[in-house]
């Protein structure tokens, strides 16, 4: 399974795809946050604070997390070679899971240089107090770091929806639209079908299953076990349905 991890994350920095996904990453956020003035530009906020960054995070991840998973699999069915897989003393669970985890390392490769905004938002929130200078922070520090969290459990889950979405066809392209799809209706769309109030106490089920309420409860600066449960039981359901799909390929 190592060799296998390590083969896929030289795939993704060893080509264009990893970094190609890092830059666009990278330049969308900053051009927003930074450049263009609205709501979204963290130095027009009336707080310091990332919220704006969370918030519109997940929606780029929506685009690009399924343009680097679609390969996954995809194009292994394509070239013929996951039969060649197939014949290695290797699991078919731990093949889904290296490529998962792969997917996991290049996500959070790519947040760790918005790390920068953290520190800017930290030093934007010191206030000097007091005739001796001393300087406290008006900038909620858990909350950031918890909101971090939560953006790699977001991303862990697109990735393990877009390797499912891989796994299904041999097509790149069918695979980023399927995987860019389910993304947005779990993160999204569930949400707003429960918001139309159509189906009266059931309305919150369908918020529920979404992952908005999720994403934004650890975005408030809690981590609950519920949230915890719910991402990592989604993470399951989405590896374990992309293992179902490579086993039927044995057949």
């Amino acid at each position: 399974m190592r060799a296998l991890y390590w083969k896929e994350i030289r795939s993704f920095l060893g080509s264009t795809i990893g970094y190609i996904f890092i830059l666009i990453f990278l330049i969308t956020s900053g051009v927003i946050h930074w450049y263009i003035s609205g709501e979204a530009n963290l130095l027009e906020g009336a707080e310091a604070d990332l919220i704006p960054f969370f918030n519109a995070s997940p929606w780029i991840f929506l685009v690009l997390i399924p343009a680097i998973t679609m390969r996954s699999i995809a194009e292994e069915r394509r070239n013929g070679t996951i039969e060649l897989l197939f014949t290695r003393p290797i699991t078919d669970l731990k093949i889904i899971l290296a490529k998962y985890f792969a997917g996991v390392t290049l996500l959070i490769i790519s947040l760790l240089p918005t790390l920068v905004y953290y520190y800017s938002m930290s030093q934007l929130g010191i206030n000097p107090v007091g005739e001796d200078g001393a300087e406290t922070t008006v900038i909620d520090e858990g909350a950031m770091l918890t909101s971090y969290f939560g953006l790699v459990l977001l991303g862990s889950a697109f990735v393990a929806i877009g390797i499912f979405a891989s796994s299904i066809t041999s097509s790149q392209i069918v695979a980023f639209i399927l995987g860019m799809f389910i993304c947005l209706f779990m993160y999204y769309g569930l949400e707003l079908i429960g918001s139309f109030n159509l189906m009266g106490e059931y309305d919150v089920i369908f918020r529920y299953i979404g992952i908005t309420s999720h994403y934004e409860s650890i975005m408030r600066g809690v981590i609950d076990t519920e949230d915890m449960l719910y991402f990592f039981g989604l993470i399951a359901v989405f590896i374990t349905a992309a293992l179902t799909v490579v086993k039927s390929l044995k057949r």
